[in-house]
């Protein structure tokens, strides 16, 4: 049987042993006795106990009698101080970049402002002229972005039809969709594939594919597009951005359930 004193000459077990602990309780929404642990975690029930009393002291355990334990408030103080510290950009920005080297286009990060989004973070080799992308801070409205689809798409269709009053879907280029119904299912083809497209709609020549980001409580907090000439873009990098966007939420801590 292991010793306090061979378990502080290895702190690493102990620490691997917490984690193990921890682990477990996370699994089971349930409070667990001391022997359904030990059973789980293949740990001698002494050290079980003495790992998980250290740990209810931290309150990062609360222990419930008779012997019985579950996850502590401790931990939640810490996740939301960890959440709050949480930069979108900082955490988004090197899978853009990974992004950006496998297709060598422009990457960009945005967030919605009214009836409008806004660019917040761009990777780009300047090897394209696309004016709308290359400005940090540029805005463009919500209906002709992929990436404002996106957003408009979580807002729901009934909402769709207050935002088409408020703005009268303005045309922004020929390909610009400017009616209720042709947006409408544009939309209902972004729910089904899991990412938007902007056929030139802001401007000619311009190309672009968008999906979602979402936090961990699974609110679409930002979209991350890639903008391409129009005869540049792959019909396969839709796909590659839905990819990308969900190491973004997984980083954040959205689990998705595809």
């Amino acid at each position: 049987m292991p010793t306090v004193k061979e378990d502080q000459k290895n702190p690493i077990q102990v620490i691997e042993r917490m984690m193990k602990l921890l682990d477990v309780l996370a699994e089971h929404p349930e409070p667990l006795g001391l022997k359904q642990i030990a059973q789980i975690t293949k740990l001698h029930p002494s050290t079980a106990h003495r790992i998980l009393a250290a740990m209810s002291a931290d309150r990062m355990v609360d222990r419930i009698e008779p012997s019985s334990y579950r996850l502590g408030m401790r931990l939640l103080e810490l996740g939301t101080l960890v959440r709050s510290r949480i930069s979108v950009r900082e955490i988004a920005l090197p899978i853009m970049r990974e992004l950006h080297a496998q297709t060598g286009e422009t990457v960009n990060l945005s967030v919605r402002q009214d009836d409008e989004i806004v660019y917040v973070e761009r990777t780009s080799s300047g090897r394209s002229a696309m004016r709308i992308v290359h400005v940090i801070g540029a805005r463009a409205p919500l209906h002709v972005t992929a990436a404002g689809k996106l957003f408009l798409l979580e807002d729901g269709f009934a909402r769709l039809r207050d935002y088409a009053k408020r703005t009268g879907l303005a045309a922004h280029s020929k390909n610009s969709l400017t009616s209720l119904t042709v947006l409408e299912r544009d939309l209902e083809r972004a729910q089904k594939q899991g990412f938007a497209t902007d056929n030139e709609e802001v401007e000619i020549g311009v190309r672009c594919v968008a999906a979602p980001i979402r936090s961990d409580d699974g609110a679409m907090i930002a979209a991350l597009s890639l903008s391409t000439p129009a005869d540049r873009m792959k019909p396969q990098w839709g796909a590659l951005v839905k990819d990308t966007a969900e190491k973004v939420c997984r980083a954040l801590g959205h689990q998705s359930r595809r």
